[in-house]
């Protein structure tokens, strides 16, 4: 029994002396400008342990979502050095890999984000296009292929989708149930880990643009839009350039926090909730000026409901039965969580948009639903 004891100790010790260490990705400082930034609402995800704290910190998502729709998230149980390999691995994913290997790995479908998404795919105005390469990966890892470079870091990237999906997403939907009113799991249920769907970790990269290309696009690098799925998480980094679109129509930059998460809203959450928490206006625009040339690492989880969940209120809710449901559409014209992520990303920066009414948006029409995209 010893001696099998020991020899299970010895490979553990093998295999942990064998984990691969990723090329270093060094981030920039965070700018010193003197900008206007939002004023977002921190959640201590560590007080989501206890009955107490959950009801506690359910108050202080409702009202983040009501003032902004965006908040950070800390404690959430990554360490800073965790945090940086998973950028580092991030970073080789496009610098480790060259371009005739990326163009194997490139998504092949355009309605879905799996792979390599290139550069210069996606309309922005005025005949310029976009300067971001991202990688897709569906939270199920080894769902696909990867390339060479990336295969001694799956199991990092493995660890980090289920970090996302069951300390994160997962404690996130909990309280935004509970503030609906619902039983906690309510949401968690419509997003399963094991269930068929699309959500998923991604990796991105924003490419410094031209002159010319920021002239003609007044700095928009990603146009005012809203987010796909449910929840987005964007694991806080130094380079600037998001910005979110505050109730009294200025746009305002997020600020960096060391190992914080930046939560924000998607449609989905708009369908499932009846307008309650309401998908977040957000854009990318050229980083201020002491970060202008440098490219701009992202590291995010996109979560989505399962794919057979029928988007429509949750009406049982006591707060939406006192407040009102505001619905995108009726519920027997609501899509599912499939038809709507599948439609949504073919239209995505290739549909001609039209202008809208109000000042400044454009708009299309997905799944019999108005999006409006902000300029």
């Amino acid at each position: 029994m010893a001696s099998a004891a020991l020899r299970r100790f010895s490979r553990f010790l093998l295999s942990f002396y064998a984990v691969p260490v990723p090329p270093p990705y060094a981030a920039p400082p965070a700018s010193k400008e003197n900008l206007e930034y939002a004023d977002l609402a921190i959640i201590d995800l560590s007080k989501a342990d206890t009955v107490a704290g959950r009801k506690a910190l359910a108050a202080e998502v409702v009202r983040a979502m009501a003032s902004h729709g965006f908040f950070y998230a800390i404690n959430h149980g990554y360490t800073q050095e965790q945090t940086a390999r998973v950028f580092s691995i991030a970073n080789l994913t496009f610098d480790g890999v060259d371009g005739d290997e990326k163009k194997t790995y490139t998504g092949q479908s355009g309605a879905v984000y799996e792979g390599y998404k290139p550069r210069q795919t996606w309309k922005i105005e005025d005949g310029v296009q976009d300067q971001i390469e991202h990688y897709n990966i569906n939270r199920n890892v080894r769902k696909r292929q990867h390339p060479k470079a990336m295969r001694p870091y799956l199991q990092d990237i493995e660890a980090f989708a289920h970090h996302n999906h069951f300390n994160v997403l997962h404690p996130i939907l909990r309280l935004l149930a509970l503030g609906l009113e619902l039983p906690e799991d309510t949401l968690v249920e419509q997003h399963k880990f094991e269930a068929t769907g699309e959500t998923s970790v991604r990796f991105m990269k924003y490419f410094p643009r031209s002159a010319d290309e920021e002239q003609r696009t007044k700095q928009v690098w990603l146009k005012g839009h809203t987010d796909i799925g449910s929840v987005t998480i964007l694991w806080s980094q130094p380079i600037g350039g998001l910005q979110i679109l505050s109730p009294d129509g200025a746009w305002r930059w997020v600020r960096h926090m060391d190992n914080a998460l930046v939560i924000n809203a998607g449609d989905v959450l708009t369908f499932l909730c009846g307008g309650f928490y309401p998908a977040t206006r957000h854009r990318v625009v050229q980083p201020p000026s002491d970060q202008v040339g440098l490219p701009r690492l992202g590291v995010f989880y996109f979560s989505m409901a399962n794919d057979d969940v029928k988007l429509v209120p949750h009406e049982a809710s006591p707060v939406l039965q006192r407040v009102g449901i505001q619905r995108l559409c009726t519920d027997e014209d609501a899509p599912t969580m499939e038809e709507w992520r599948k439609n949504r990303t073919v239209a995505y920066g290739s549909s001609q948009l039209v202008p809208s009414q109000e000042k400044g948006v454009e708009e299309e029409i997905i799944s019999g639903v108005v999006v409006k995209h902000y300029n």
